[in-house]
């Protein structure tokens, strides 16, 4: 049987925390490795131990758009256009430069009690790995291997996520008692080439030891060979790009290495029944609620429960983006226009005016991923207790200025709201609070892009084309002018195809920020130096200078009251559009013209991008794309370098450079 396999441990698992570790196991734990030769004889025990790193790992992972190990935010998502609202990242009245102002990931050095910080969760990878073959010995074998593998894929995806942040960080690969005297463990800051190659030691070390598949349900969940595999293509992606690869232009190197991995990931999961699901826009839209369950896609995947345990984990993403009129608690998540303006025509070309495209009426012939990826006024979207319930959120405005609000939707800031990852067979009766959708961190199509960007900056733009094209065409979109993409003129618009079309598929699943890191497209600027210039190279506008834009879909006349609806009920039936009904584009075109009727867009009160209510434009500066390390992390270890744009404890300007 093909499995789904992801990256936080199932109910069954998290069970066994609960009622099969004992206080001595936890009592061990505190003791950081101080662990007897008795630990290392249960089989439960050292299993218990290994679905603890899972939860420390991975349960804050409870939104699509949220990243980075143990923290699992979703600021980095709402740093770039897919969500609005001004970060301080991104805000134009506030600059960061000190150590003070910081990330705190990096976490605190480490002491007598457990924190779940980065480089305590790499030490109980260490300890493991160093203990398990030696203490425990008489254990079966392919368990220990199979127990090393995943410690040795999750202290590689720590060691990413640090390096992402921070760039060069020490490398710690065994386990060292803290000590404020030892200089033994006076680590410095790595080479972020050095950082690398371990991370990729670590996953071909994984690769070698985990299965092709899990046999046993209560195993279901855990990391792969193919996993690994794939997450290797993506590290080895990042190192390529220009944030760390100041040759990324000049070089092939980097690039070869990553399409190697990439070729050699997608053989791999391949041959263990991975691919492409479905072969529709419905299957594409079906196979994010394929919960608990196989899923061929899916690489890594953060299961979620459905239950009210205080053990399991939720997804957050389904309240937080149903409006109140569908018993959401946040009113809806707004789609910026930027967003809305983005997605491709039907038949792959870019949404331009010459291309037919009309901001107004927007929803019109476009990517079939645009309807499952948005909803808005006049489009089916059901749930539990109202299947064929559909979306009104518009407002009007009487002759007293007084405004009302289509069925109770005051908190519309935007003609679209995102629907992706929904399932319409969702509760309200609790809010969707216990939403149980798994959320996909890999899928198969990430890997194809992967290999797609490699063969852009290679100068292969036909096998771009190819790998490309296999992502439209399974939703549907038709293969005429290479499914929209034309001909790519040379591996700058090679590699501006596959950016775009990574926005598109991979829209709202954590991954924009991350793009726009490596590729610092916020701006062409960079640090002295640094290399950057990276965005007027692929023909792109920079972030910066750019706001996340928010409107009103607005009755286009004086209504008579602001309590009273202006259109009636029967009239928004007779032109609701259902995105499974066979006419659908058919009634789309009866909605357009139920717009152009009824409806104006205007401008917001408030503006989605603003700071203290005045607008802002986006201003990211060049120092934030590595971030420094913070006051706390360089006074517990003063040996330590700052990084080149942030200052240090005293003040003086950091000198490592993440470029080496």
């Amino acid at each position: 049987m093909k499995t789904k396999f992801n990256i936080y441990i199932t109910l069954s698992l998290v069970l066994a925390l609960s009622s099969s570790c004992s206080d001595s196991f936890l009592e061990d734990k505190k003791q950081y490795g101080a662990y007897d030769d008795s630990f290392y004889q249960s089989q439960e025990r050292v299993q218990n131990y290994v679905d603890n790193q899972y939860y420390d790992f991975y349960n804050a992972y409870k939104s699509p758009t949220a990243a980075v190990v143990g923290s699992f935010t979703d600021t980095y998502t709402k740093m770039t256009e897919e969500l609005g609202g001004t970060q301080d990242l991104i805000n134009p009245n506030k600059t960061f430069f000190n150590s003070v102002d910081a990330s705190g990931y990096y976490g605190l050095k480490i002491g007598t009690g457990i924190n779940n910080t980065p480089y305590n969760r790499i030490r109980e990878c260490n300890n493991l790995l160093e203990d398990i073959d030696v203490k425990g010995a008489q254990l079966d074998k392919t368990f220990r291997d199979q127990a090393k593998g995943q410690m040795y894929y999750m202290r590689a995806m720590q060691y990413y996520d640090l390096m992402r942040t921070y760039g060069p960080v020490p490398l710690a690969i065994t386990v060292q008692d803290a000590a404020a005297d030892n200089p033994a463990i006076q680590l410095p800051r790595a080479k972020v080439s050095e950082v690398v190659a371990q991370i990729v030691k670590d996953l071909d070390l994984a690769a070698s030891l985990l299965p092709a598949n899990w046999n046993a349900t209560s195993s279901y969940g855990r990391f792969t060979r193919g996993a690994a595999l794939a997450q290797k293509s993506r590290v080895l992606l990042t190192y390529a790009s220009p944030l760390f690869n100041k040759n990324w232009d000049g070089s092939n190197e980097r690039w070869d290495a990553a399409l190697k991995a990439g070729l050699a990931a997608e053989a791999q999961l391949t041959a263990d029944g991975y691919g492409l699901y479905g072969a529709s826009i419905k299957d594409w839209d079906a196979m994010f609620l394929i919960d608990n369950a196989p899923c061929r896609e899916a690489i890594a995947v953060q299961l979620c429960g459905n239950g009210t345990l205080a053990t399991a984990v939720n997804n957050s993403w389904e309240k937080g983006m149903r409006l109140a009129s569908q018993g959401g608690v946040g009113g809806g998540t707004t789609a910026p226009k930027e967003m809305i303006d983005l997605f491709p025509m039907a038949n792959g070309s870019r949404p331009t005016t010459a291309n037919g495209y009309n901001d107004f009426t927007f929803f019109l012939n476009r990517d079939p991923r645009f309807y499952r990826t948005f909803a808005f006024s006049g489009v089916k979207w059901g749930y539990k207790e109202s299947a064929n319930a559909a979306v009104w959120a518009y407002r009007w405005v009487d002759a007293a200025k007084k405004v009302g609000f289509a069925d109770g939707n005051s908190a519309v800031s935007s003609p679209a709201f995102i629907r992706k990852m929904s399932n319409q067979t969702a509760s309200n009766a609790t809010n969707y609070q216990y939403s149980g959708t798994d959320i996909f961190e890999y899928r198969y199509a990430e890997l194809l892009l992967n290999i797609a960007e490699c063969y852009a900056a290679l100068g292969q733009t036909s096998n771009t084309v190819a790998y490309l094209g296999r992502i439209r065409a399974r939703v549907g979109i038709p293969s005429a002018n290479n499914y929209g993409i034309g001909t790519l003129a040379d591996k700058y618009a090679g590699i501006e195809a596959c950016l775009y079309e990574r926005r598109v598929e991979l829209a709202y699943e954590g991954k924009r920020y991350w793009d726009v890191q490596r590729w610092m497209l916020y701006d062409n600027a960079a640090l002295p130096g640094v290399t950057a210039g990276t965005v007027s190279k692929l023909g792109l506008a920079p972030l910066n200078g750019t706001q996340r834009t928010g409107n009103y879909l607005q009755f286009k006349n004086t209504a008579a009251s602001s309590t009273t609806d202006p259109i009636t009920t029967a009239a928004r039936a007779a032109v609701v559009a259902d995105p499974d009904a066979a006419n659908f584009q058919t009634q789309l075109t009866a909605l357009a013209n139920f717009y152009n009727t009824n409806f104006v867009r205007t401008d917001l009160v408030t503006p989605l991008d603003n700071f203290n209510g005045v607008a802002v434009k986006i201003k990211f500066n060049p120092n934030y794309y590595i971030m420094g390390l913070n006051t706390t992390a360089l006074t517990q270890n003063p040996w330590l370098l700052q990084t080149l744009g942030w200052n240090d404890v005293s003040g003086a300007p950091g000198t490592l450079n993440f470029q080496e």
